[in-house]
């Protein structure tokens, strides 16, 4: 079984990965941000990194994705493969931060890979507010995040909608975050795992 957790930047999303991971002994796959070469310089300088960077996370997700399904286990994935290409890179691209000759190579790329692997058997979507994202992006206090501006990441808000909004590759689960403490409060991780039981029940 493969679950993934969409969400933008600061809504929980590795968090939640990590603790339903260990609830329902599923193999963890994470983001891979401490190794990528190329987040420091994209945040100091975003027109001249943006494509390297988006090139990077899709290669490291289209790996990710064929590794889970080759591998048969129960795995959970912290962010899919779909929202570089619906969400990050098509926001670089209108805030010209992104060239259409990258934007279309990388367009293309991804619909290569996009036929090459299948949705998760259920998708869960963290929904957040600006100010509850902002919060918690302090809070963590990743020195490279320290740039991001209110401006990008409501623009990023506004994408993700639009593509949840129109999501129809399986199972999708939305969660609204900003009244919820997961990791402090086993009240409100309870009510997630809740319905995730009765989503997953659904899938056989």
């Amino acid at each position: 079984m493969h679950i993934a957790i969409a969400g933008n930047i600061g809504a929980g999303k590795t968090t939640l990965t990590q603790l339903l991971a260990k609830h329902y002994n599923w193999e963890a796959q994470l983001e891979d941000v401490v190794d990528n070469p190329y987040l420091d310089d994209f945040y100091n300088q975003m027109e001249r990194w943006s494509f390297n960077l988006q090139v990077y996370f899709l290669n490291s997700r289209f790996r990710q994705v064929l590794q889970i399904r080759k591998s048969g286990k129960d795995i959970i994935q912290d962010r899919t493969i779909y929202e570089d290409a619906n969400i990050f890179a098509p926001n670089l691209h209108a805030m010209g931060l992104m060239t259409n000759r990258d934007f279309d190579n990388y367009s293309s790329l991804f619909n290569l890979m996009e036929s090459l692997v299948e949705a998760p058997d259920l998708l869960i979507y963290l929904r957040s507010t600006i100010p509850n994202l902002v919060n918690q992006i302090h809070k963590r206090g990743r020195d490279y995040e320290n740039s991001i501006s209110i401006d990008y990441l409501s623009r990023l808000n506004e994408r993700y909608e639009a593509w949840i909004h129109g999501y129809n590759k399986g199972r999708l689960l939305i969660i609204d975050v900003d009244d919820l403490d997961f990791v402090e409060n086993p009240e409100d991780l309870g009510r997630i795992i809740g319905k995730i039981d009765a989503e997953i029940n659904g899938l056989f």
